[in-house]
């Protein structure tokens, strides 16, 4: 007998290749009973959850089931019992090491020959991958959402595709009313351009980082933001549009702002401070005030009048000004005492108007009733008196603005903190005027009193001189040995007074020429040794001292640092004077082993007219000395010093320059 059996072998291979699907598949596919014993598991099973196929087969399904998902089996039994599929359930399962894996399950029934249902097939899909990422669009979405930036994408042709509620709360507009139309709405007529940079950059793949500019709200009000633009590329890389994101830095700039100019005006205060403080001359202080506040208040021009008042009391004095030429103010003559000008020249107050021109006091006195035709225009208009320490009214600071409202509370306070040190500096300046006249008088004095004590002094020496030659020996001739030598030192302290008075004038004459001056000091030394031989004079030399210098000042020089030692050392025995080459100068030593010099007193020894307390009480002189010898080293191009310790005596020491060798 023969059978057929092709039917048999091609079921056979239809079950052989299902076989085949089933455990090559990556998905855990799986069948168990309506009870939930497992009857068949597959490789995909197996690397999913970990079990291999005879660890499971035969347990129950629940094995694979958190506790607080039990109940999911039932529901998914009930389902199927009912003829039901179930597709792509998302759930959780658990590995065989305790993991919970996320899956998505498809359940479907499995029939007998007969139609009716005898077990469950199912298959999970490993969704760990999708779940993150879905949480990692979920989260960024939250982001985006939440931001306060706004977040936008758009096409490359500029057409809105995203807007999220930063985006709303920045521009104005809702996602219904933005999404669909060009991005141009945002940007102002005259920025249109950026648009085609941008993306032209993003069609290139280039992002743009932090650009700042400035867009429009839905109110047409212009808004500063800084722009970062990506490219959007799809799933082959291609790049499709742009995710913009826009933060409103408005108010950032305006800190920003806001410290620049805080920090503008703190240097400019602290510039100007510091320069007042410094400075004596009117015409600078005032100026120097005029252009600063002008400046610190924003003002087109700045003022300052004197007040100088005529015998009607109606005239101010322009004295400086700030952003405007004088030629402005000068062709209409000098402000008179009109109401607005009265509140500042009688130092009622501050005056800060933001229309000068709509207040009460303005335009009440002819001829022009208001501003003469072609005067600057003033519409802002702030003026603030400088009173000094006394309460006299100085002058006024005055600033000028073409706009209305420009001048602020803190312009007022500022001006009004520097006119207060300008009030301050204007009173030292007064003083130091007065001081300076007062010296002058002085110096005219002096100069006139050792003049008319001169002419008298010579005559005086002269008849000593001749009683002296005729006087025989005896008591006599004591006394008038010792007029002379008084006189000789009136002389000296005459001469030095005529010197001074030339220094001040810068009258003191010097004829330079080439002086040994090692010769001169040994010159010098021994005229002392005759006159003075009451001590040892030590002059050491060394090397070439030919100077450039005027002989007759540089003796006085040596005379007196040598005179002063023996005067103010009396118990000194040893004079040391030492004269070296060192370099390109010449150094001069005289070194006493008197009382010293106290620190404190040191600085102020070459001031004119200046003694040592401790030492000078019982000494005669006029402190002129050292002053005038400074001034003779200094002019031959020097520098004079002292070194001392009290009880350690002294050191005067000038260095001045030498001649090149002349051997």
């Amino acid at each position: 007998m023969i059978r057929d059996i092709s039917d048999e072998y091609t079921a056979e291979e239809q079950q052989a290749t299902l076989a085949a699907i089933i455990e090559g598949s990556e998905d855990a596919i799986v069948s168990k009973t309506l009870d939930g014993f497992i009857t068949s598991w597959n490789k995909g099973a197996q690397g999913i959850f970990g079990y291999s196929a005879s660890e499971v087969i035969g347990k129950h399904i629940t094995i694979l089931i958190p506790q607080d998902r039990i109940h999911e089996e039932d529901y998914i039994i009930n389902k199927i019992k009912a003829g039901q599929r179930i597709e792509h359930y998302k759930t959780v399962r658990l590995a065989k090491d305790g993991a919970e894996i996320p899956i998505s399950l498809t359940v479907s029934p499995i029939r007998n020959k007969q139609g009716r249902i005898i077990g469950v097939s199912k298959i999970a899909r490993n969704i760990t991958a999708q779940k993150l990422a879905d949480e990692k669009q979920a989260a960024l979405a939250a982001i985006v959402e939440s931001s306060d930036d706004a977040i936008i994408s758009k096409t490359l042709a500029g057409i809105i595709t995203t807007w999220n509620k930063g985006a709303e709360n920045i521009f104005g507009y809702s996602e219904t009313e933005a999404v669909g139309r060009h991005i141009s709405m945002l940007i102002p007529p005259d920025r249109l351009d950026e648009e085609e940079r941008i993306i032209s950059s993003i069609k290139r793949g280039v992002k743009i980082d932090h650009f700042q500019t400035i867009r429009v709200s839905k109110e047409n009000r212009e808004i500063q933001v800084s722009l970062t633009v990506s490219p959007i590329k799809n799933s082959e890389g291609t790049i499709i549009g742009a995710s913009k994101v826009a933060r409103d830095i408005t108010a950032q700039r305006a800190a920003e702002n806001a410290l620049k100019s805080n920090s503008q005006k703190l240097m400019i205060l602290n510039s100007i401070g510091k320069s007042i403080s410094e400075q004596l001359d009117v015409d600078v202080i005032l100026q120097k005030v005029t252009d600063a506040t002008t400046e610190l208040t924003g003002a087109a021009f700045g003022a300052f009048f004197y007040n100088k008042i005529n015998e009607e009391g109606e005239s101010y004095m322009l004295y400086t000004l700030s952003g405007a030429p004088r030629e402005a103010f000068e062709k209409f003559g000098m402000p008179r005492n009109t109401a607005v000008f009265h509140t500042t020249f009688s130092g009622e107050g501050v005056v800060r108007v933001d229309n000068i021109r709509k207040d009460e006091r303005y335009g009440k006195m002819a001829p022009h009733f208001g501003m003469p035709d072609g005067h600057l225009p003033v519409v802002s208009y702030l003026a603030v008196p400088v009173i000094s320490s006394t309460g006299t009214v100085i002058g006024g600071l005055f600033f000028g603005h073409p706009e209305p409202g420009i001048f602020l509370q803190d312009h007022e306070d500022l001006v009004v903190g520097v006119a207060s040190q300008a009030a301050i500096a204007l009173d030292n300046s007064k003083l130091f005027e007065e001081v300076k006249t007062l010296s002058l008088k002085k110096d005219e004095f002096i100069a006139l009193a050792s003049h008319e004590l001169k002419t008298p002094l010579t005559s005086m020496s002269g008849f000593l001189q001749v009683l002296q030659k005729t006087a025989s020996d005896g008591l006599n001739k004591v006394f008038l040995d010792k007029a002379i030598k008084q006189v000789d030192k009136l002389n000296i302290l005459i001469n030095d007074l005529f010197d001074i008075s030339k220094v001040q004038a810068g009258k003191l004459q010097f004829n330079f020429e080439q002086l040994d001056l090692g010769a001169l000091i040994g010159d010098i030394c021994e005229t002392f040794e005759q006159t003075v031989p009451g001590h040892n004079y030590i002059y050491v030399r060394q090397g070439d001292l030919v100077l450039q210098g005027d002989k007759m000042r540089m003796e006085q020089v040596i005379t007196n640092l040598i005179g002063n030692a023996v005067k103010y050392a009396p118990q000194s025995r040893d004079i040391n004077i030492t004269a070296v080459n060192h370099d390109h100068e010449i150094i001069i030593s005289v070194i006493d082993y008197g009382a010293g010099i106290p620190a404190a007193e040191q600085a102020h020894i070459f001031s004119q007219f200046y003694r040592v307390r401790e030492k000078d009480r019982n000494i005669s002189g006029l402190g002129l000395g050292l002053y005038i010898t400074k001034e003779i080293i200094e002019r031959h191009g020097g520098r004079i010093w002292v070194e001392s310790e009290p009880g350690k005596g002294a050191a005067f020491k000038f260095a001045v320059p030498r001649l090149p060798n002349t051997h």
